[in-house]
């Protein structure tokens, strides 16, 4: 009799913490990308709603603003950005525009991840235009270190757990479970790209120093011959003569950028281009943060095989 009433209390307490949770309601977390989205779900669970503005496949310093993403915005209670200025061409008039003070910049709603990680390619002087869209405060793709995206997450889980002090505990055991996760991810990843350690490559875009570093690969030259700049033919001809000069048969491209230019160079040095995601759901197989990594590690090794079978 004892068990049964037990059973019962049990049952009534979790139904009466889920009708407290439903009256509440989940937390309404808006973030300017895929990637912020994604780690966001791996700690937030079922206490909270998450949106990305950008897309996956999408450039995210060149988001187009929607009619629909200020309403979004408006109704948020936590907006989540990569910051280092990565969306300031589209994300602070939709900050103003939503009339949202919970989400201002400064407002416990609105968090900048970059606070978080290691930040790579720091100008060490002024910046101008003549260098092309260089970023003044360091290069925003610091997600591509797995080091960082476990850094992220639990400054996110911290900040969930500020908004909603009640689910604490349940935030800390969802981050807790992703950086574990992550962990053993993280081993077989090492494991398929030990054999390339210290390859260079090229790239078309500045999106890949703290993968590169995470996996000791040297990123040795660049597309674009400025960031943001077309390649030219000049720069072409150059950056084909330093690649045939130091043995450099693999070049990484953005899905957002057009892979002629990148295709033609590395025909010219007998090597491949493929396409790298920088991002979450680029893809429909990279739907999550691990299996991003999955995706691009893959991808990444089997190029270097296949370049390195083909030059023996």
């Amino acid at each position: 009799m004892m068990d049964i009433t037990r059973r019962q209390f049990l049952t009534v307490a979790a139904a009466g913490a889920a009708v407290a949770r439903g009256a509440k309601g989940q937390l309404k977390v808006v973030a300017s990308t895929e990637d912020m989205a994604a780690l966001a779900r791996e700690v937030g669970g079922d206490r909270i709603s998450v949106e990305a503005l950008g897309k996956g496949y999408q450039d995210s310093h060149f988001v187009e603003p929607k009619p629909s993403f200020i309403s979004k915005v408006h109704s948020a209670d936590l907006l989540i950005s990569v910051g280092l200025q990565l969306e300031i061409g589209w994300l602070p008039p939709l900050i103003s525009q939503s009339r949202n003070p919970r989400v201002q910049p400064g407002a416990p709603g609105y968090l900048e991840a970059a606070q978080f990680a290691e930040i790579l390619e720091k100008p060490a002087g002024g910046v101008s235009r003549s260098m092309g869209d260089v970023h003044p405060l360091g290069n925003p793709h610091f997600w591509l270190d797995p080091k960082n995206g476990r850094a992220v997450a639990q400054g996110i889980a911290g900040k969930l757990s500020e908004l909603r002090p009640e689910d604490s505990a349940y935030f800390a055991q969802r981050y807790k479970d992703f950086s574990d996760r992550l962990a053993a991810a993280e081993k077989g990843w090492d494991q398929k790209m030990a054999p390339y350690r210290g390859r260079k490559v090229v790239t078309f875009h500045q999106s890949w120093p703290n993968f590169a570093k995470r996996f000791g690969i040297e990123v040795a030259g660049y597309v674009e011959p400025k960031p943001g700049i077309p390649p030219t033919p000049s720069h072409t001809i150059a950056l084909i003569g330093q690649m045939k000069s130091q043995n450099i048969k693999v070049i990484w491209v953005e899905p957002y950028f057009d892979s002629k230019v990148p295709n033609s160079i590395a025909n010219s040095v007998g090597g491949e281009a493929i396409v790298l995601l920088p991002s979450v759901g680029g893809v429909p197989e990279a739907s999550d943060y691990i299996k991003l990594f999955d995706y691009d590690v893959n991808l990444a090794a089997s190029a270097f095989q296949r370049v390195e079978k083909k030059g023996s």
